[in-house]
């Protein structure tokens, strides 16, 4: 174990070449650069006073009195004694002065606080840096605020869109409706209730005038007769029956029987004629009624003359039952005539019909009801 250094302060000790010797310690005391005049402070590091007879009277002389001196001389100098420093030189060394304590504001208060310490200068990229936010966050909140505006704004457009096509689809709900009621109204007449009843015709066949009337009844009347002269024709006279006790129609009139006559005054023709209308059909076009409605064949079954479905045919070019006035567009009548043969009781008779759409009245009105339908059919002998 390494042994620790122990540095003597002992003034005798010879160990270093600072220290003084044995013989220089007992030599008399002189200036040297050790020694700077100054009477030593440590009582202990005094020297021995010269003359020890003066220093004996003195003490004996002053008694208690000289005790009490060099007790208090002893006592001042051991006051006034600096500390020792340490190291080889502290017994020569000056006494070390105390450090001064400057004073403080705040042990008194007389004196000046310190000034704050000035902030430090904001640099030019961090005030534009903040100002770009700040202009940044009120952008923002402005296409917030507009993002919010619009979305109100375009739920309230669809709102109105849906409000005002439903309005629309009731308007025109409504309208259809409308004009439904009024075509059903104009042609109630027409469209449902059949109000006359077409009579047999083959039952006429083979009577009298006389007989044909009672037998049609339904207030049948005379209401003309026309002498046909015709080479070939085995009619001779041509009687119009009015059945008055049918209802009669406002554009064609009332339901009409026709005889022809030959030369012994004998049924050989008979016919029917009647509006559509009472016959329980409504406002059907021309070529839906022939070829859809079957009207030619339903009303000479009515007739007494069985014509099956389908036998009655229209051209295939409607110019051909079509007229026309002067501009060639407007369309003034709809008008043809069939004919075909049946057997009845074994024996064959030939039958004819016509259906005629005259539209002049609908032309000059522009009211498609106003237009005259007519049916007539006819069976010969």
């Amino acid at each position: 174990m390494p042994r620790r250094h122990h540095e003597s302060h002992d003034p005798f000790d010879a160990g270093e070449g600072n220290a003084i010797g044995l013989t220089r310690a007992f030599s008399p005391v002189e200036a040297d650069e050790y020694f700077d005049g100054a009477v030593p402070t440590d009582p202990f590091d005094s020297p021995e006073p010269q003359g020890g007879a003066d220093f004996a009277d003195g003490f004996a002389d002053g008694g208690l009195a000289g005790s009490a001196a060099f007790a208090e001389d002893a006592e001042a100098a051991q006051a006034e004694r600096a500390p020792r420093h340490a190291g080889k030189h502290a017994r020569h060394a000056k006494p070390a002065a105390e450090p001064a304590t400057a004073p403080s504001a705040f042990d008194d208060p007389e004196l000046p606080l310190p000034d704050a310490p000035a902030p430090e200068p904001i640099p030019e990229y961090l005030r534009k840096s903040k100002r770009m936010r700040r202009i940044l966050i009120g952008v923002i909140v402005v296409f917030v605020v507009l993002l919010a505006v619009g979305g109100v704004l375009a739920w309230q457009l669809l709102q109105t869109v849906q409000t005002t096509a439903s309005q629309q689809a009731q308007n025109v709900t409504q309208e259809v409706s409308a004009i439904d009621g009024d075509a059903a109204a104009k042609d109630a007449s027409t469209a449902t209730a059949k109000k006359t009843t077409v009579p047999d015709l083959t039952a006429l066949l083979g009577l009298t005038q006389d007989e044909a009337i009672e037998r049609l009844q339904h207030g049948a009347q005379v209401s003309s007769t026309r002498e046909v002269n015709e080479e070939g024709n085995p009619v001779k006279q041509d009687v119009r029956i009015a059945l008055t006790a049918e209802p009669a129609d406002t554009r064609s009139g009332t339901p009409t029987v026709y005889l022809g006559l030959n030369e012994e005054g004998r049924v050989v023709q008979a016919g029917y004629s009647a509006a559509t209308s009472s016959l329980g059909y409504g406002s059907l076009s021309f070529s839906d009624a022939v070829r859809n409605e079957h009207i030619i064949e339903k009303t000479l079954a009515e007739a007494g003359v069985q014509v099956p479905d389908g036998a009655v045919t229209l051209p295939e070019d409607k110019t051909a039952y079509s007229t026309y006035a002067s501009d060639g567009t407007t369309l003034t009548k709809e008008y043809c005539s069939f004919s075909g043969e049946v057997d009845i009781d074994g024996a064959p008779h030939a039958w004819s019909a016509v259906l005629s759409y005259d539209y002049a009245m609908a032309n000059a009105t522009g009211n498609l009801a106003d237009t005259i339908r007519t049916i007539y059919v006819y069976v010969n002998a």
